[in-house]
């Protein structure tokens, strides 16, 4: 079951941003001594690998938070993100932790099976946060962004260390991401069914 919640919690935090993940997990498995990657994650904890993916991230960061841009950005993270998901979902469902001592339980039934689920997991919440983004935009011409998008990486971040050291708390923020996801999505539908639709306006002119 923490298997299943650290590799969930990883895979959620890339659906939000890609790059989070993938650092926090390489950060924790070159530097903390109670995380242990597989051997065949061990690459995510070389120094260039966690080069590259901090200046992806800074790339990521400031995109995201400029209105427009960060449409455009979610459609280019379709691929990045779950792709991501994939990885640290294997990585971690399947790493020794402070929370986890014996993964290969979950993944001996073959060595794809984490790497789907991650990759579901984290496109689903990608499309979400993509439809979010676009009804806040929508509702406040843009503004949101920059707040939206920061929430959105502190919630990655937040996501990402509890799947390490305590997974059983992911339940507790992924329940509060579906809720805010709700609120927003309602908020958005609301507004459009306040708002005249061309036709409707022209008739009540006319009338």
């Amino acid at each position: 079951m923490l298997e299943l919640l650290t590799g969930a919690g990883l895979a959620v935090s890339a659906g939000l941003n890609a790059y989070i993940p993938l650092l926090i997990l390489g950060l924790a498995g070159r530097f903390i001594e109670g995380v242990t990657l597989p051997a065949g994650w061990a690459w995510l904890s070389n120094e260039w690998v966690l080069g590259i993916i901090a200046v992806l991230l800074v790339c990521e960061l400031v995109a995201d938070k400029i209105p427009a841009v960060d449409s455009i950005n979610d459609w280019i993270q379709s691929v990045v993100r779950p792709a991501s998901g994939g990885i640290v979902f294997g990585g971690g469902a399947s790493a020794e932790t402070v929370a986890v001592s014996d993964p290969a339980a979950f993944v001996e039934s073959g060595q794809w099976v984490p790497i789907a689920i991650g990759v579901g997991i984290a496109l689903v919440v990608h499309l979400a946060k993509a439809l979010v983004r676009v009804a806040a935009n929508t509702l406040t011409a843009g503004a949101a962004a920059p707040a939206l998008s920061t929430a959105e990486d502190i919630a990655a971040v937040t996501l990402s260390v509890l799947a390490l050291v305590v997974p059983i708390l992911v339940l507790v923020v992924i329940v509060a991401l579906v809720v805010g996801t709700t609120l927003v999505l309602r908020r958005a539908r609301d507004r459009r069914r306040r708002v005249p639709q061309p036709e409707t306006a022209t008739r009540a002119a006319s009338v």
